[in-house]
């Protein structure tokens, strides 16, 4: 029996999509593998291992996005004998399998060094290379993510296998009675435009702002509720709401919780998504799945996740984000198309897909 390592410790530090993603991932690969072949690897920190069958687990010392992390994760690793070890933050460790296989989400800090700190710049571009350069093979959450690693980094295409994600069941259109309920709480009402997401400089707030001070000019006034948590350098997203007088109609959301985000997105008149970069997207399939449109950026991933049923926009004009979100407002067959379209497109991503691709990538590196 081939033994089998996922690397889970991210979520007791950041519990977001990448987090997301490794213990859909696990939850996934379960039914697929011998009991006992598979080992979930947390952080001690971790507060909500997940309960699986058949699955043996390991609480390391060794925190995701250390300096260290290469040595110390192989050392804690090493009694474990695996025989893969897959790295689901793309970063593996110097040994503690005889097999290492990574996942690469984006590589924006390649592409928009400006947007960190020196030293996360030097982390990031040394870490990657390294990762790249270790592994035996690169699952990419997206055909533009391997692009990417092809061009920006020299990856051979051979090594790189593109294994989209999976949508969440969790998120599906909501009677409007439970939906009106959760807006109550917050103090919105239906029809506004939504975003989802960390609040920071490459998801585009700035540019999203500008937008909604164009449609009001228009005399399409619309709120924004911005949901997610702060990021880094997120502070021009306040002052941009006090320059283009905006504060009444700007609402931010920290830290929903699941079941109030599925209401959220049930509510909105649209999901506005102008990243200049994304790996993969989650935000913009959950709208879908929840029947609302999606405005997103034509550029990396986004368009592989909408297909047909998004509106791409040039996350570089507000104009243009503004002409976009306008044409939903105004158009219902547009929107019953978005929305139709959306639910056929969603249901081709499924976390079952996902772990069958991911499985075969073990098989070709370790005999899984």
């Amino acid at each position: 029996m081939t033994r089998i390592g996922l690397d889970l410790r991210l979520h007791a530090y950041a519990p977001g999509g990448i987090s997301r993603y490794a213990r859909h991932l696990a939850e996934a690969l379960v039914p697929l593998l011998d009991p006992g072949a598979l080992t979930l690897v947390y952080h001690r920190k971790e507060p909500s291992p997940l309960d699986l069958p058949g699955v043996r687990t390991c609480r390391t010392w060794t925190p995701p996005h250390n300096r260290w992390e290469r040595w110390a994760l192989g050392a804690e690793l090493a009694p474990l004998r695996l025989d893969l070890f897959h790295s689901a933050d793309f970063i593996p460790p110097a040994w503690g399998a005889r097999h290492f296989v990574i996942t690469v989400h984006d590589l924006n800090f390649l592409y928009y060094p400006q947007y960190l700190t020196a030293e996360a710049r030097h982390y990031y571009n040394d870490q990657i290379r390294w990762a790249v350069a270790r592994a035996d093979a690169i699952s990419a959450d997206s055909h533009a993510t391997k692009r990417d690693l092809v061009a920006l980094l020299g990856v051979p295409e051979e090594r790189v296998t593109v294994v989209h994600l999976g949508a969440d069941p969790a998120f599906h259109p909501l009677p409007e009675a439970d939906v009106a309920a959760v807006l109550e709480r917050y103090g919105l009402a239906p029809g506004y435009l939504l975003f989802v997401g960390t609040w920071e400089p490459r998801k585009n707030l700035p540019g999203l702002l500008e937008a909604l001070a164009i449609l009001h000019r228009r005399g399409e006034r619309r709120h924004l509720v911005i949901a997610g948590r702060p990021g880094w350098l997120y502070e021009e997203i306040f002052t941009r709401v006090q320059t283009l007088d905006l504060e009444p109609w700007v609402h931010f959301i920290e830290q929903v919780p699941s079941d109030d985000l599925v209401a959220l997105y049930n509510g909105a008149l649209l999901l506005a998504m102008p990243s200049f970069y994304e790996g993969f997207g989650f935000p913009a399939l959950e709208a879908l799945q929840c029947g609302t449109p999606a405005v997103v950026a034509n550029r990396a991933s986004l368009p592989e996740v909408v297909g047909e049923a998004g509106l791409l926009i040039d996350p570089e004009s507000p104009e243009a984000i503004a002409e976009a979100c306008l044409r939903v407002a105004q158009d219902a067959d547009l929107r019953l198309h978005c929305r139709e379209a959306g639910f056929r497109h969603a249901a081709l991503f499924t976390w079952e897909a996902t772990a069958q691709k991911t499985l075969a990538i073990y098989r070709r590196v370790a005999g899984a």
